[in-house]
């Protein structure tokens, strides 16, 4: 029974709702959408947990999600309820206790996919099913509200992408890049699913930036799969791209292949490209830019800037001006690097000899996975460091003589990689250079992400299973947990009542840490003795 005092409680937080406002202000005891913020930051200012008690970290909760197999959802936490996605689901989670409050399935859609979390608006949550349907679901209840197509399936395209909403509009972007489709970029209504705009990332025929394709334009690729980020003042998308199709097979498309490999600069009204910047031209190596595009206001080169960051799959780390996309360094990433010995002035890479796909084979360093990938990473303003997982590794690449057939998930050739070292790194996003770096244990898949906070803290999982906790400063290693199975999805902290949690899902479950509460004491009950 409530009484009068939870009931007003209650009746408050069913009628509070998510505005503008609430997400551009960023973390705090709620976590609004994938990244923490607009800004793609991936920090809260929570300071319970600090580098003198992280050590006390325990785990308070685990919710075994039913099915699940290799969960990459990022909770979204809104009133002390989390909201966690796997392939065609989402379930709310109490953000105390781990109890399910409700689940969704669209049986529609199917079991298979991945899916990468999803988002809030007002009273509804938000995410995408792996055909292509936006679909809107009361965040009390989980009760059916509307769901709408933005693409076939049939045409080689998914989603597996958590939606960025700004101002009323649901951003989703297209994946199935490797398989041969017309990557995109589309706003949907908040309120009704409807279309709002709708970009692409491969020119059409006779369109500007054709003239960098050959015939197989069409089926470009240039996929959108992972979420951007927003500068409201600018009223600007950033949204990164992915690899041409076929992927190792650059004969067959000869030219830059525009708008692949690259981050684009939209209007969010309109969808009206502003600028666009392109990190690998002609990529043959299967490297899609999808990596965050972090905003920060920093010193570049003497001068204060509106900067946008990007640690790119090709191994080197580009500062970029945000407002006009005027390139501003390059630095690398990695220690090896072998397709190419630098960038130019315009940022441009400067291109080494037998590095291409061939049928033989090449030997090209990052491998295939890259020297970073779409896990989540954090810029933390009090230490100024934007914290990245790299992968040192390099590998074999191959090309096919077979002919190109869109849809048909054929890639052009193949690569392989070996060996490897995973590093989580500190960067100096003023300078490009390192601070610090740690290295991680296990076999060198690096899918973990990162969150940082006010308190100094780290977290961050390694290919072990094991939840990691870090100095912000120096790269301390403060605690650890095994969680018994593989990592790959970004952690995020939360506050309910008073009390910090870090909330991150792993192959099967989603685990819930915060810091060791001591039982009170109690004295025992005095028993009288009678003769």
């Amino acid at each position: 029974m409530r009484t009068p005092l939870l009931c007003f409680v209650f009746a408050l937080s069913a009628l509070a709702q998510v505005r503008h406002e609430d997400v551009a202000k960023g973390a705090g005891e709620d976590w609004l959408t994938y990244a923490g913020n607009y800004a793609g930051w991936r920090y809260s200012p929570l300071k319970q947990i600090t580098a003198a008690n992280a050590r006390n970290l325990v785990p308070k909760w685990v919710y075994h999600v039913p099915e699940a197999r290799g969960m990459r959802s990022a909770p979204i936490a809104y009133k002390g309820v989390l909201y966690i996605t796997d392939a065609n689901s989402v379930f709310a989670i109490d953000g105390r206790s781990g109890r399910l409050v409700w689940r969704y399935t669209e049986a529609r859609a199917g079991k298979g996919g991945v899916n990468r979390g999803a988002a809030i608006w007002a009273d509804k949550v938000y995410f995408t099913t792996n055909d292509n349907y936006l679909v809107a679901l009361n965040r009390h209840t989980g009760a059916f509200l509307f769901s709408k197509q933005f693409a076939d399936i049939a045409k080689g395209t998914t989603s597996t992408s958590a939606p960025l909403i700004a101002k009323g509009k649901v951003i989703v972007g297209s994946a199935g890049g490797d398989s041969g489709m017309r990557g995109f970029i589309m706003a949907l209504s908040a309120d009704t699913g409807e279309e709002l705009w709708k970009t692409y990332t491969v020119p059409a025929k006779g369109e500007k930036g054709s003239e960098t394709w050959g015939d197989l334009i069409e089926w470009g690729g240039g996929a959108a799969w992972l979420s951007g980020t927003y500068d409201p003042d600018l009223n600007t998308l950033y949204w990164t791209t992915g690899n041409p199709w076929p992927d190792y097979n650059g004969s067959v498309r000869n030219g830059d292949n525009l708008y692949t490999c690259a981050l684009l600069a939209l209007d969010l009204d309109t969808g009206k490209m502003k600028w666009h910047f392109q990190f690998t031209p002609h990529d043959t190596h299967d490297w899609d830019a999808q990596s965050w595009p972090v905003l920060v206001d920093t010193e570049i080169g003497g001068r204060q800037r509106k900067a946008v960051l990007h640690a790119n799959r090709n191994g080197f780390f580009y500062a970029l001006d945000r407002v006009t996309g005027e390139f501003l360094r390059a630095t690398q990433l990695l220690d090896k690097i072998t397709w190419a010995k630098g960038v130019d002035d315009k940022g441009r890479p400067i291109l080494l000899p037998n590095s291409e796909p061939t049928p033989e084979g090449n030997w090209v360093c990052p491998s295939v996975k890259g020297a970073t990938n779409w896990m989540g990473q954090s810029y933390n303003p009090g230490t100024g460091l934007l914290y990245v997982l790299t992968l040192e590794q390099c590998g074999m690449y191959y090309r096919s003589s077979q002919e190109p057939q869109p849809m048909k998930n054929f890639s052009g050739g193949g690569a392989t990689e070996e060996g490897g070292q995973v590093f989580l790194r500190a960067l100096d996003p003023k300078t490009g250079k390192r601070a610090w770096e740690y290295p991680m244990t296990g076999v060198g898949r690096m899918w973990t992400g990162t969150v940082s906070t006010a308190g100094g803290i780290l977290f961050s999982g390694d290919d072990d299973g094991h939840v990691v906790t870090l100095d912000a400063k120096s790269g301390k290693n403060l605690w650890h947990f095994n969680v018994g199975e593989g990592l790959s999805a970004s952690p995020i902290t939360y506050s309910v009542d008073g009390k910090q949690y870090v909330a991150i899902a792993s192959a099967t479950a989603v685990f819930s840490f915060g810091l060791f509460e001591p039982a009170a004491v109690v004295d025992p009950p005095v028993i009288e003795m009678r003769k």
